[in-house]
């Protein structure tokens, strides 16, 4: 089984891992279903609390993680980015990175990968140009602006394009077949109904 892990710590952007966590872990319409499950990585053991209210144990301490164990890091937004405090988040980006593990970062945690050096050498996105270019980094001229941008082993998004956030890192794992995915993006990015019953149909063939 295939661990994708998820970063929680206090203040996370509850609502921006949600598109992906909901289909890695229930995997309607994966190539394999069953053979992935979802893991949340804490600063520590101690419950965090979310951005939202919501309240979460964490399965793992971030000391306890390692690429060799995972396929996916997955780092949500949070303001403690932007003040440092998540640095060493940072910090394991770089050694998955490293190590050939994708990472994908949404929101507040593309400032920490730019603080981090992460996102000089690496096509990219975030919530805007300028929001980057306060980390001071030196990645400027690989800002492209797009809602989710994928180089490599490098996944980053705005933290007002989840759904987009997911589609690149489904696409990136091969969660679905090409039109699987396609069928969900028409139904989650566009409210398309047709999207429903497409995945529906593959459903029931399989």
């Amino acid at each position: 089984m295939r661990t994708a892990h998820v970063a929680v710590y206090d203040t996370f952007a509850d609502w921006e891992p949600g598109y992906v966590t909901a289909q890695i872990n229930r995997g309607l319409w994966q190539r394999e279903p069953g053979s992935w499950r979802v893991v949340t990585v804490g600063p520590s053991r101690e419950p965090v609390t979310s951005m939202g209210g919501l309240r979460v144990l964490p399965d793992l301490a971030l000391d306890e993680l390692a690429p060799a164990d995972s396929a996916l890091l997955l780092l949500p937004g949070s303001d403690t980015w932007v003040t440092g405090e998540l640095a060493a988040f940072g910090r394991k980006a770089r050694e998955f990175l490293d190590a050939g593990v994708p990472v994908a970062a949404i929101c507040g945690a593309t400032f920490g990968l730019a603080r981090e050096g992460l996102l000089d050498d690496r096509d990219h996105t975030s919530n805007a140009a300028e929001f980057l270019a306060a980390s001071g980094y030196s990645g400027a001229a690989r800002y492209v602006a797009e809602p989710a941008v994928c180089d490599g082993d490098l996944i980053t998004a705005s933290g007002t394009k989840p759904v987009e956030f997911a589609r690149a890192i489904a696409a990136r794992l091969d969660l679905y077949e090409p039109r699987v995915l396609d069928a969900w993006y028409d139904l989650y990015g566009h409210n398309d109904a047709a999207g429903f019953y497409a995945l529906a149909d593959y459903e029931s063939r399989r």
